[in-house]
């Protein structure tokens, strides 16, 4: 079957897939034409939910991992940003997966689903385990997001598909929860957006820095070394931002769904003071950016109803509690 008929096979299908899941073996065959490496190739997936991502090793015992894009609610993947950006922090010294260029020097590929076109990319694999909550390691943490916002001051981005403003953050994740129906009453939809409003309202008022952000710093997207570096990877999230939102993420994951590891948020933001100074406004509004974060995967639950069920998110509109929770402490003074 050539291209053109594959590409509209969907059309005969009586049940049309929402998201389909790659086979390995497809997968394998797709990189072996693709990519300089040594064959056979044995392709394992290694996780199936914002993107489907799989260990790839080689007949010479290279390891490498394909992450295959999603299409999500935001719109296709910014792969030419972020492999730009990888590269380019690469090159400066900060330990990143690095994207691998295909035989052609293309650093993502293109890949027909029955869903349609999704993008993929070929990264190093990273040597190293995986982080604890400890002190330790969140401070290695701080150190490599310092690195980061360090090397993004010297890159010259691509036109970026999505900018980590208020509208890509709050707003429209607000909009796919209120859209879902997962929201009961419209009580708790008006405290969703009084809650958005006043955060929104509080970030707008502080001149805050702007720069190219990893998007997704929680302190588990990372593989930490025998030196006790942290060597981080997927930037699929990322974009250029807020750097208080950079910083917001690891805080975010240490105090939500009942999280209480204050500690480690101390030793995170003493890493990265280590590499670089922190702006008092922006050290503020990273308190109140937890709430954007905290929304921002709420709204990435709520728009994905249709492939996950409704079931799975059945717990965003609880999370109300939370937010009017962190909001009151926070606009009463500094919590840490």
């Amino acid at each position: 079957m050539g291209f053109a008929q594959r590409a509209n096979a969907k059309s005969f299908m009586d049940f049309e897939p929402v998201y389909s899941t790659p086979r390995a073996e497809a997968v394998a065959r797709f990189l072996a034409e693709r990519y300089a490496v040594a064959t056979p190739l044995d392709c394992r997936m290694l996780n199936r939910g914002f993107n489907d991502v799989y260990l790839v090793v080689t007949a010479s015992g290279d390891r490498y991992v394909f992450r295959i894009s999603h299409l999500r609610a935001r719109g296709a993947a910014d792969v030419a940003a972020e492999t730009a950006f990888l590269a380019h922090l690469d090159r400066m010294g900060v330990p990143v997966a690095a994207p691998i260029a295909t035989r052609e020097g293309a650093l993502f590929v293109r890949g027909l689903s029955p869903e349609g076109l999704r993008e993929g990319v070929l990264f190093r694999a990273l040597d190293g385990r995986a982080p604890d909550p400890g002190c330790a390691d969140a401070r290695a943490n701080g150190v490599t997001l310092a690195m980061v916002h360090d090397a993004a001051s010297s890159f010259s981005p691509p036109s970026s598909r999505y900018t980590l403003d208020l509208d890509h953050l709050l707003r429209r994740p607000l909009a796919r929860l209120e859209k879902s129906g997962l929201i009961e009453s419209a009580a708790t939809s008006a405290e969703f957006e009084g809650v958005a409003s006043r955060t929104a309202q509080a970030i707008e008022s502080l001149d805050l820095t702007w720069t190219y952000c990893h998007g997704d710093c929680h302190g588990f997207n990372a593989r930490m070394t025998d030196a006790g570096a942290a060597a981080f990877f997927d930037f699929d999230d990322g974009g250029p931002g807020y750097l208080a939102y950079d910083l917001a993420v690891f805080l975010w994951a240490k105090v939500s769904f009942g999280r209480k590891q204050h500690a480690s948020w101390r030793a995170f933001l003493e890493g990265y003071q280590s590499v670089r100074t922190i702006a008092p406004n922006d050290l503020e509004a990273a308190h109140a950016f937890v709430i954007v974060r905290h929304i921002w995967l709420i709204g990435e639950y709520s728009s994905r109803t249709e492939e996950w069920g409704r079931e799975p998110a059945r717990w965003v509109g609880r999370e109300i509690e939370f937010l009017k929770a962190w909001q009151a402490e926070t606009m009463t003074g500094r919590l840490f």
